[in-house]
């Protein structure tokens, strides 16, 4: 198995829910969202890991292959005392996919990737410590992606951002770039943390989509949708993806022009993950 190789690359949605509420995950997993992270580390309090590894152990039988591969564990951070047990669980289900929150050095993502060898890794990048190491981690083994902890990241910097967390701009453009240098999926944006204000979390996922990222956590199964709405492409950006692919198809990989451009291979990427996105062949 190629770690990889999972539909978690091309997803632009992935929502969350305790490990401590077993009831909710099949209805995440229902929820529409792409995507659905299992959380050991913020929704879980210190006294409650333990259950929550069991509830998660417990329900994994329960799965169906399809839904599998749409799970994400969210491990604690690395240095904790309890994410050595969380690496265990991963490995046992030979989970997918792990989310490593406060990810800080390519050491840390190395070592998770030498031990879980099946499973694709996305750190999350909400530390002073991980931004300023973006592009080690973006290289580490097994990377499929990077995630922006948006509110952890401003506590630790001493930030108090405006609505549109105008003060974030350099740190997100920083985390695309490193994405795309490393050549790797394009990174989640962090969550919004209103659930009602539907304007507010569409003008958060449609400023994700421009700024090149590929997707955005949730907290609520109401965010869901807006998300997918913003980064859904639209019947123009299809038919674009259709003529570029079937432009790269008839060259067998030569130059080739499309509309007075040059069709390379990050332009033939770019198409291949619209086409991914809007569910098309």
């Amino acid at each position: 198995m190629n770690p990889l190789h999972t539909p978690i690359g091309f997803s632009s949605t992935f929502l969350f829910v305790p490990g401590t509420r077993p009831e909710r995950f099949t209805k995440a997993l229902d929820s529409g969202a792409d995507g659905v992270i299992i959380d050991l580390e913020d929704a879980v309090p210190e006294e409650d890991k333990q259950t929550a590894r069991d509830a998660i152990r417990t329900a994994w039988p329960t799965f169906t292959a399809e839904q599998k591969e749409r799970l994400i564990i969210r491990s604690n951070s690395p240095g904790s005392p309890f994410y050595a047990a969380d690496l265990i669980l991963v490995k046992d289900l030979n989970a997918a996919c792990l989310l490593i929150p406060k990810s800080e050095s390519i050491d840390q993502i190395n070592g998770a990737a030498q031990i879980l060898p099946n499973t694709a890794l996305i750190p999350m990048i909400e530390t002073a410590i991980g931004l300023d190491r973006v592009n080690e981690i973006a290289n580490s083994e097994q990377v499929l992606r990077l995630a922006l902890g948006n509110i952890d990241l401003q506590a630790d910097l001493g930030m108090v951002c405006d609505p549109q967390e105008t003060e974030l701009q350099t740190a997100r453009f920083g985390i695309v770039l490193a994405s795309r240098l490393a050549n790797i999926t394009p990174p989640i944006d962090g969550v919004t943390p209103s659930t009602d204000n539907i304007e507010r979390i569409t003008d958060d996922a449609q400023r994700a989509k421009r700024m090149g990222f590929g997707g955005k956590l949730c907290i609520h199964p109401k965010q869901v949708s807006v998300v997918k709405a913003a980064f859904s492409p639209s019947a123009e950006d299809i038919s674009w993806a259709h003529r570029v692919i079937e432009a790269d198809r008839t060259s067998k990989g030569g130059a080739v022009k499309l509309d007075g451009r040059m069709i390379d291979r990050p332009v033939v990427l770019l198409a291949q993950r619209t086409l991914a996105l809007a569910g098309k062949p």
